[in-house]
C-alpha cells in the first residue's frame, strides 16, 4: 500500500538578516537576508514536514513547533524529527520527497547536489528519492519578485514489508 501527502510552506525574507542564518533543507546559505518567522522558518523542512503530517494526520507545524520554539529549538530539523516516526508507527517508510520551490533568490542551482545530498541522509533516503525543481515564477508572484519563497512537497511513504 502506498500513500502520498502533499504540504506546503512560504515565509518572507527580512533583508538584512538580523544575525538570522538563511537555512534551506537543513543547509545553511551565505546570505544577507533570512527568512522571517520564530523558527529558522526553512521552507522546505516545513512543507516536507506538513506532507508527511497529510499522511499520518498529526500537525506538527503550528502548536507542537510553537512550543518548542518557545522553549528554545528552532531549528527544523527537530520539527521533521516529531514527524517521521509519525509515519513509522503507521507501518510506513518514505520513498520519495518532491520538492518544488519559488523564489526570484537565493539561486538553487549552485546547492542542488548540497540540498539532494542532505536531505537524503536527514530522511534516510537515497539521492536519487529526491527531487527538487526551482523556478522563479517569471515575478508574477511576491515570491517571484523576491519578497519571500515558497516551497511545495509532496511525498510518497510505502507499507513496510513487515507491516503488510
Amino acid at each position: 500500500m502506498i500513500k502520498t501527502g502533499i504540504g506546503q510552506d512560504s515565509h518572507r525574507i527580512q533583508e538584512p538578516s538580523q544575525g538570522k542564518p538563511f537555512m534551506l533543507g537543513g543547509v545553511k546559505f551565505e546570505e544577507s537576508f533570512s527568512l522571517e518567522g520564530n523558527s529558522d522558518s526553512d521552507v522546505i523542512l516545513h512543507a516536507i514536514t506538513n506532507a508527511i503530517s497529510g499522511i499520518t494526520g498529526k500537525p506538527i507545524l503550528g502548536p507542537i513547533a510553537d512550543e518548542l520554539c518557545k522553549s528554545g529549538i528552532v531549528d527544523s530539523t527537530a520539527y521533521l524529527r516529531l514527524a517521521i516516526p509519525d509515519l513509522f508507527a503507521m507501518g510506513y517508510h518514505l520513498t520519495h520527497v518532491s520538492i518544488s520551490l519559488e523564489c526570484l533568490k537565493p539561486k538553487i542551482l549552485p546547492k542542488l547536489p548540497l540540498l539532494r545530498t542532505h536531505l537524503a541522509v536527514l530522511l534516510g533516503l537515497t539521492v536519487s528519492d529526491i527531487g527538487i525543481t526551482a523556478t522563479s515564477g517569471e515575478g508574477l508572484t511576491d515570491f517571484g519578485k523576491g519578497l519571500g519563497i515558497q516551497a511545495l512537497a509532496v511525498v510518497t511513504a510505502q507499507k513496510t514489508a513487515q507491516a503488510i
